[in-house]
């Protein structure tokens, strides 16, 4: 049986994003349009299925590295800032990504029962979140064109 370790992430992303963009729970808020997702950035993200790729992304992260807390998901989607994208005129200066919008989608995964709180340790993956990352690694793991990857199969 394939897992998630077996499959190139952002293969496993991008499938996850067209299995939670079907969920009910999995849902961009409303103020999720104008948002940018760090102080780093000018413009919100242009991407239709922003919030359900995040999300994926999120479940993912919290399965390989959990259990995980906000503040260290906000230093994982952070990027450096220098200046603007106009004037490179400062120093690098590492910067951390949304809290907002990494907590919403954990919170919204949580009422889907992918994620849940652990006490004092942050969040981890639930039974039902390992499955869905398993079974959708194994379907892609039949789909995808790789021959290095057949021994996984």
């Amino acid at each position: 049986m394939a897992t998630l370790y077996d499959v190139p992430p952002e293969e496993l992303i991008e499938a996850l994003t067209e299995t939670l963009a079907d969920e009910d729970d999995i849902e961009a808020p409303d103020w999720a349009e104008y948002t940018k997702t760090g102080v780093d950035r000018e413009l919100p993200p242009e991407q239709e299925d922003f919030w359900a790729r995040r999300a994926a992304s999120l479940l993912r992260k919290v399965a390989v590295d959990g259990p995980v807390g906000v503040n260290a998901l906000r230093s994982e989607y952070g990027t450096s800032k220098q200046g603007t994208t106009r004037y490179r005129v400062r120093p690098h200066h590492k910067t951390k990504g949304s809290g907002n919008i990494i907590r919403t989608a954990l919170q919204q995964l949580e009422d889907a029962g992918y994620v849940e709180t652990s006490e004092n340790d942050g969040r981890r993956v639930t039974g039902d979140g390992r499955s869905l990352l398993d079974d959708t690694a194994g379907d892609l793991l039949t789909e995808l064109d790789r021959p290095e990857l057949e021994r996984y199969a």
